[in-house]
């Protein structure tokens, strides 16, 4: 299991157990006697929801990581959906995906399941395909970013509910970075390892910070009638008309959660962002006397909305450690980028007994897999919170940061803590 330091800075446990491991292969694993089916979280706006995927691909930009390529991605829009309108609920994964996640909650650093545990064939999103744009005023837009590796597809929980609230979410998936990336006809691109260090992690924060801008890019053309995708796949019915791109948000998890703050430094069509436990900096300085190479935006602050929401956790001597700016011996980011901050800004704790990895759907998905997992394997990587409890405050407060700065609709859950939600605690 990766370190509590290592998760915020990386993005995630799941990139110990997910591979840079040479051995990820795309083959099929066995399957377990029984199989864990997974039940998606019921969504809580007032929308129903609809998904597609694009295939996007920057013929101006070399891949970093493959230079004698253009650079592609994968993106998933997931939009209010015309209530009239019914369609297949989409896959939480598709199949080669599944593979590849299949194996790494099976790693003996990570769940330590047997091979073929969950059956992602039946497992389903929320989010419907094929339907239409729900009709009405356009959308306020949102780019989420994952964590450092992981595929898009494993945050379905807080995406799809965000949709469900009147946003059109936009998830990437940065190919080459992330464990791998499914495109068109079942072709998987795996990650490729090049090292760590601040060299390494500023490379992947400048294709992310591009690969953000160049969406935002296509989604200006989809509002022209345009449709961007490389297979020229039909896009749902009033996409175009639903997009507002003079209100867009970014937010992300752990290293997606640095990308929204760094391509607000960039680019200001972003107006509001928001940091899910993730340190923005490239080297944290932690432990003590190690390098330290903050962002742009940490050095800079905001003169636009920014919220930070951290997680506890514990050091490699088992100390507990809260992610927030008041803890700059963890985290000096946080600190540097709090005092920077010219915008609205708040910083939220989930407090009792939350993890990294609290912030991702494995807080939906270890509880359905009861006793195949340990407890200390469960423990360690969602915690000991009450998942619902956790899921039900972040997608309230990510809506309510939104609402508030995209929309101008102030539902007062910033005001003080809430015994709505007992677990946010009110940093500042």
């Amino acid at each position: 299991m990766l370190s509590r330091h290592t998760r915020v800075v990386r993005g995630s446990a799941l990139i110990a157990g997910l591979a840079l491991a040479c051995g990820l292969t795309a083959t099929a694993p066995a399957v377990a006697a029984e199989q864990a089916r997974l039940t998606a979280p019921t969504l809580t706006g007032q929308y129903d929801v609809g998904t597609i995927d694009l295939h996007l691909v920057d013929p101006s930009r070399p891949d970093p990581w493959k230079p004698e390529r253009r650079r592609e991605l994968m993106v998933t829009v997931t939009y209010p959906a015309d209530r009239f309108a019914k369609g297949p609920r989409a896959p939480w994964l598709t199949p080669g995906m599944s593979t590849v996640i299949d194996q790494a909650l099976a790693g003996e650093d990570y769940l330590d399941l047997p091979a073929g545990s969950i059956d992602w064939a039946s497992a389903k999103r929320r989010a419907e395909t094929g339907v239409s744009v729900a009709h009405g005023a356009p959308k306020p837009v949102a780019l989420f970013s994952p964590g450092f590796g992981v595929p898009r597809e494993t945050y379905s929980a807080i995406v799809d509910d965000l949709a469900s609230r009147g946003y059109v979410v936009v998830s990437l998936s940065h190919t080459y970075e992330s464990v791998a990336v499914e495109f068109p006809g079942g072709r998987l691109e795996l990650a490729v390892s090049e090292g760590e260090g601040p060299e390494f992690e500023n490379k992947a924060l400048d294709a992310r910070v591009a690969d953000s801008r160049f969406v935002l890019d296509q989604l200006t053309k989809i509002t022209r009638g345009e449709n961007p995708d490389t297979g020229k796949r039909p896009l749902p019915r009033g996409l175009g008309r639903s997009l507002d791109l003079s209100r867009v948000g970014a937010y992300g998890h752990s290293s997606g959660g640095f990308t929204a703050g760094e391509t607000m430094v960039h680019d200001r069509r972003v107006d509001a962002g928001i940091n899910l436990d993730g340190a923005m900096a490239t080297a944290v300085g932690y432990p003590p006397g190690s390098p330290y190479v903050p962002g742009e935006v940490t050095k800079r602050g905001l003169d636009r909305p920014f919220l930070l929401m951290g997680a506890e956790g514990v050091d490699e001597n088992g100390k507990p450690l809260e992610h927030t700016h008041r803890h700059p011996e963890f985290d000096r980011s946080w600190a540097d980028f709090w005092a920077s901050q010219k915008g609205w800004k708040r910083d939220l704790l989930l407090r009792g007994g939350s993890t990294h990895m609290a912030y991702s759907d494995l807080q939906i998905i270890v509880p359905q897999l009861g006793a195949r997992v340990a407890p200390e394997k469960r423990e360690a990587v969602i915690g000991t919170i009450d998942p619902r409890r956790s899921l039900a405050a972040q997608r309230d407060y990510i809506g309510a940061f939104f609402d508030l700065h995209l929309r101008g609709r102030d539902l007062h859950l910033f005001d003080g803590e809430s015994p709505r939600h007992p677990n946010i605690d009110f940093i500042d």
